[in-house]
């Protein structure tokens, strides 16, 4: 099965069918609109794949020719003609070199089909009898569409797997950032807005003088090939390729030993199912000044790491350091290279915006799958001075909220408990910050629409009456949702009272008015709440969720 001839792909239609597609007939077809699979984190790394063939292969190498192609397609004849020298570098199965597979060995591990899986329970979950949520056994079979897929997920994503398992070359779980239309347009338009000009992909990171195959494809030859035993693997010792072809993990699928029914992911029948595969370790150990295109990354002393999914998720709270980079108390934020390209094309005839999600990962343990979209609007219209503008205020906005939703979590732990809170308030904040998010883009949206206008932006009204929604929104989740909607007999009146005073006293209070650059507003003595012992006893929980 060749993966450039094979209709291996979920796609979906126009018409919101669902259909199986060669890659290239995916990229080809303008009634193709995104990947369809049955797993968030599939669709991701087959959109994250469909990126890095394009890279890969694209002889684009100026401004005119690129933006030629998003406005008129390449039809399927050219995509084959691009992709001919690489055709062999795509065999899914067979004796020889198989796709993101390592060269046939004997002795090895045999692991279940499902171990592909990044959210299978590991083999100490089902020792311990520890898979409460996602149980051992849901998966027992995989139609080879499927464990392709499957294989490039857990390639791309390579979390922590033990002694020898080798991580990413943007470590375990990476976010990933990657530009799209926000009207749906075509598969195609949302995979050539990440493609970078040739000659400025090739100068970025890795060595293009490096033309081997297996420097671009390492699944053509032996690890000894790329990396010496024991040794790690640098940008320069792989042409920049490969980037988008990381192989972390050794593991060869089983073709020999299927079985037949349906596939347990896509339910499709057949009677050549994968039920195992082999694996050994000690793969390409990726270290030093990788820059993968697709994500952010985040200033660490004197080196910059990608950036990973947290336990608070994802959100508008990361849009300026996404989109256009922000200095914080511990560094910078850049945004990814795929993001900044992204902001160049002015005249496009479309908006954009940023599709983010990866996994919150403990170590080897996945906590969550996260999503989100992050709208651009019309900034790229914008020039660089109202660029940095925009992000002056709508920072600014960020860092209010941020304040805000500290002030509510300190409340809601003075409220339900005395003294020092020990403990995850988590979902406190994230229930702030999805109240708040619609209005957020509200405001970006205007701020923006200010900025390319000219017109002349009140920042001081503007951020009043930001003020006043995330106040709002603050007060209504403390009454509604975490202490007034609680069982009268439980409750303590008295402590909610003066936790309460404290929140309305903390949302126009110094921090948060000096977080949106507004004035600071004295109070007189007289006027201040009892609130103090209540922030007190709250502080502790706010720096434990922060």
């Amino acid at each position: 099965m060749n993966l450039l001839d094979a209709p291996w792909l979920p796609v979906r239609r126009r018409s919101g069918e669902r259909a199986w597609a060669t890659p290239l007939e995916a990229l080809s077809d303008p009634n193709v609109v995104g990947v369809d699979a049955d797993r968030g984190d599939f669709n991701v790394a087959g959109h994250t794949a469909l990126v890095g063939l394009l890279q890969t292969v694209t002889p684009v190498d100026t401004a005119t020719a690129w933006k030629r192609l998003f406005a008129n397609p390449p039809g399927i004849d050219t995509l084959r003609e691009w992709c001919a020298p690489i055709r062999s570098a795509f065999e899914a199965d067979g004796d020889g070199p198989r796709f993101m597979q390592d060269l046939p060995f004997a002795a090895a591990e045999t692991a279940s089909i499902a171990n592909l899986l990044i959210d299978s329970p590991g083999e100490n979950g089902i020792k311990n009898n520890a898979d409460h949520f996602i149980k051992r056994g849901r998966v027992r079979q995989l139609c080879p569409c499927c464990a392709v897929m499957a294989l490039l997920t857990l390639q791309i994503n390579a979390p922590a797997g033990g002694a020898g398992n080798r991580t990413g070359l943007r470590g375990g779980g990476p976010l990933t950032t990657l530009v799209t239309c926000m009207a749906p347009r075509s598969l195609w338009h949302d995979v050539w807005l990440n493609v970078q000009q040739r000659g400025a992909f090739l100068s970025a990171c890795g060595d293009a003088g490096k033309t081997a195959p297996h420097f671009s494809f390492p699944w053509l030859a032996e690890v000894a090939a790329i990396q010496p035993e024991g040794g790690q693997t640098a940008p320069l010792a792989v042409h920049p390729a490969h980037v988008w072809w990381a192989m972390p993990r050794r593991i060869r699928l089983d073709f020999d030993q299927t079985a037949s029914g349906d596939c347990d992911l896509c339910g499709r029948p057949g009677d050549k199912l994968l039920t195992r595969y082999i694996t050994r370790p000690q793969g390409l150990n990726y270290k030093g000044p990788w820059a993968h295109p697709l994500s952010p990354y985040y200033q660490a002393k004197d080196e910059w790491l990608p950036v990973h999914p947290q336990p608070d998720g994802l959100g508008y709270r990361h849009w300026v350091g996404w989109v256009l980079g922000m200095a914080r108390d511990n560094g910078r934020v850049r945004p990814a290279k795929a993001v900044e390209t992204a902001l160049k094309w002015t005249d496009l005839g479309v908006d954009l915006s940023i599709w983010a999600s990866g996994y919150d990962m403990d170590n080897m343990k996945p906590r969550c799958w996260y999503e989100s979209r992050l709208p651009l609007f019309g900034l790229p219209q914008c020039d660089e001075e109202e660029r940095l503008m925009v992000a002056e205020d709508v920072g600014a906005w960020v860092m209010g909220a941020e304040q805000a939703a500290r002030c509510l979590r300190a409340a809601v732990a003075a409220a339900w408990f005395p003294g020092d809170t020990r403990g995850d308030l988590g979902q406190i904040t994230a229930s702030f910050w999805a109240a708040t998010e619609a209005p957020f883009y509200r405001l970006v949206r205007e701020r923006i629409e200010s900025a390319r206008s000219g017109l002349e932006h009140d920042a001081t009204a503007t951020a009043e009456r930001w003020l006043a929604t995330l106040s709002r929104a603050a007060r209504d989740l403390f009454d509604h949702q975490y202490v007034g909607a609680g069982n009268v007999e439980r409750q303590h009146p008295d402590r909610i009272a003066t936790a309460y005073r404290s929140l309305r006293a903390a949302l126009n209070g110094k921090a948060i008015r000096q977080a949106l650059r507004l004035p600071v507003k004295e109070i007189p003595a007289s006027r201040r709440g009892p609130g103090t012992a209540a922030r007190k006893s709250g502080a502790a929980a706010s720096k434990e969720g922060a």
